[in-house]
């Protein structure tokens, strides 16, 4: 079983780009997509025949905004969109599937912005997830996490890490949260297996940043520590064009 997480940077941008042919051609069980801004409706008749799979979709009230969908080899057994959260739910950024015992989240966290006007609603966005999936871990539920933390954790994890410590981002605050998932239940997938791999999974448009190097890693599977030995491989596919986000597929049994 694979799962595939992905910003795209506008849906309809990426099928221009024929992106989205790669994740499809991986067969994955789940594709989650982030900051798809645009509506179902919106894609036009060839764009809508480049989607391979069903899906679940959930846009943002603001057109052009935001906005996340699930798409699927087999059908969930339930399906949600958002954290029971109106504040948060307006935006578009949460579509929750099920199977069985294993819940996934697809995500796109909310960012902090440079003037960092947003930091404290992106940490009460991280505290309503953490709530939620400690309710879900005392019922038995298994937890996939995956998106767009809008984050990067640890100073390996992004290029310059000094001279960002105080950008979005990179703020000991943001870093603190993600550190509370890992203290509460959750595991860093990729991170458990590559402790010490150096790879990153956005990149500037600005300054050649990509072709250089010089990147962050945003983009993660936080998952419950009872499916870490079911994870096989976690793969950041940073050969993949077409955002300014690269994909990253989870592999498990």
């Amino acid at each position: 079983m694979n799962i595939i997480t992905w910003n795209v940077n506008g849906i309809r941008a990426a099928l221009g780009k024929d992106a989205l042919d790669w994740a499809f051609a991986r067969n994955p069980a789940a594709l989650c997509l982030q900051e798809v801004k645009a509506r179902p409706e919106q894609l036009d008749e060839e764009q809508a025949a480049q989607l391979k799979l069903p899906y679940i979709w959930n846009p943002a009230e603001r057109a052009g905004y935001s906005g996340v969908a699930t798409f699927f080899k087999d059908k969930p057994d339930e399906a949600k969109l958002g954290l029971d959260a109106p504040e948060f739910d307006v935006e578009g950024r949460v579509v929750q599937t099920r199977w069985g015992n294993l819940r996934l989240f697809n995500i796109y966290f909310p960012n902090g912005q440079r003037g960092h006007d947003r930091v404290d609603y992106k940490l009460r966005f991280y505290a309503r997830l953490l709530e939620l999936c400690t309710t879900l871990h005392s019922m038995g539920e298994l937890v996939v996490i995956t998106g767009d933390f809008n984050t990067s954790h640890m100073p390996i994890d992004l290029k310059n890490p000094k001279a960002n410590e105080k950008t979005s981002g990179f703020m000991p605050e943001e870093r603190e949260w993600v550190q509370k998932y890992l203290d509460n239940g959750f595991a860093d997938a990729y991170r458990r297996l590559y402790p010490e791999r150096v790879q990153y999974t956005w990149w500037t448009y600005r300054l050649n940043a990509r072709a250089r190097g010089i990147g962050w890693r945003l983009d993660y599977f936080l998952v419950s520590e009872a499916l870490m030995p079911r994870i096989r491989d976690v793969i950041i596919h940073d050969e993949v064009l077409g955002s300014d986000h690269c994909p990253v597929e989870l592999v498990l049994d």
